[in-house]
């Protein structure tokens, strides 16, 4: 397996929890695809927005949000443990 991405809807909004993509499959376009997909399945269900929490420090899976039109919309601090650390808010409207 390359990778996977998990998440869950709560009425007309869906949540990405996780998106992993193993080591050796990462940068070649993985993660963009496994999002899109998500994407898709939620606007053919009828989702109006889908939001998601990452650390402060994941430069690349923010990039990648961002890269899809996500906007930062809160913050919780210390969210993560071990490392304590901050998870940014995204959120992305699909009405």
């Amino acid at each position: 397996m390359l990778g996977f991405v998990a998440g869950r809807v709560l009425d007309n909004e869906w949540e990405i929890e996780n998106i992993v993509v193993a080591g050796p499959a990462r940068r070649r376009g993985f993660g963009t695809r496994l999002l899109g997909e998500f994407l898709e399945l939620a606007r053919c269900r009828g989702a109006q927005a889908v939001f998601l929490e990452v650390r402060e420090s994941n430069l690349a899976a923010r990039r990648l949000y961002e890269k899809w039109a996500f906007v930062q919309s809160g913050r919780r601090k210390l969210y993560y443990r071990e490392p304590e650390e901050d998870a940014i808010v995204f959120r992305l409207g699909l009405a």
